[in-house]
């Protein structure tokens, strides 16, 4: 199984269109907020499941502010991050991963790509894919999951 994670998009069109050349092997794409709507412009090519979160720059209730999946015997907490005000740190993500008993959490909102592991849990922000934090380079993520429940995490910069 794998997943690709994205995430502030900010409604850049030509910056989303160019995952689809990232999307050829995966089986669940997430998209953490800020610019959610932009899925539209992907959802009718890829044929595997789409999860979305709103971000504090999406207008509406179209999407929910966090969602928790359960793939491949794997829970994982999918927010933007604002609300956990991971700008400043992240304690207060990481403690509502442990409470639900989360494996994986994926956010955004930062524009900075990190992978951190903490008691078990993983923490990913993919970046941003049209606004990269400083000097970063745009970039989205992945998590690989195998039948034995192994997780593998990367960060990939996107190039046009």
């Amino acid at each position: 199984m794998k997943i690709a994670v994205i995430s502030d998009s900010h409604n850049i069109e030509n910056n989303i269109r160019t995952i689809k050349n990232y999307l050829s092997d995966v089986d669940v794409l997430i998209h953490c907020g800020d610019g959610a709507d932009d899925i539209r412009l992907i959802e009718e090519e890829f044929t595997g499941e789409i999860y979305i979160v709103k971000g504090n720059c999406d207008l509406g209730e179209i999407y929910p502010e966090e969602l928790v999946l359960e793939i491949e015997g794997k829970r994982i907490l999918v927010a933007h991050g604002h609300k956990y005000n991971v700008k400043m740190n992240y304690n207060n993500i990481f403690y509502k991963a442990l409470e639900i008993g989360a494996d994986i959490v994926t956010f955004g909102h930062s524009h900075k790509a990190i992978i951190l592991e903490n008691r078990g849990i993983t923490m990913m922000n993919p970046g941003s894919i049209s606004l990269p934090y400083g000097l970063d380079k745009k970039t989205m993520g992945f998590i690989e999951i195998d039948k034995n429940g192994k997780t593998k995490f990367q960060i990939k910069e996107i190039t046009s």
